[in-house]
């Protein structure tokens, strides 16, 4: 039985941009430029987003008072973190994993622009 591919198309545009950003950029700026040049990419091509979404997180009867900020929601379901490191750790991947469980979306997209080729990993929440 084939595995379902949540969100593929979603999901093959999004990476498209990616590497449209790192093809022209290259490595070496800060998150920000990055950002800033995906924000770009969306207007042009009419893909719904929300730049530093920002969530809240509910304990029992009260919301916390500190704040999560997701670099992208893209088409309202996918998380899309910006990263410009050595390598993935742990704490990234753990702070997607964070965004989908507060945001109830299924899937994070995690991107790393500081590398000679772009890096990216999908991230799925089966929980939400």
């Amino acid at each position: 039985m084939e595995e379902k591919y949540i969100y593929k198309e979603e999901n093959y545009k999004i990476v498209g941009i990616l590497f449209e950003v790192h093809k022209n950029l290259g490595k070496g700026f800060s998150e920000i430029v990055y950002k800033d040049a995906i924000e770009y990419e969306f207007l042009k091509q009419n893909i719904p987003f929300q730049r530093e979404k920002e969530f809240s997180v509910k304990y029992k009867d009260t919301t916390l008072k500190h704040k999560f900020y997701a670099d992208f929601v893209v088409y309202d379901k996918i998380i899309l973190e910006i990263k410009t490191v050595d390598c993935f750790n742990n704490s990234h991947y753990n702070q997607c994993l964070n965004y989908l469980k507060i945001s109830k979306n299924k899937l994070a997209i995690l991107a790393n622009f500081n590398l000679i080729s772009l890096e990216y990993k999908r991230i799925i929440d089966s929980k939400n």
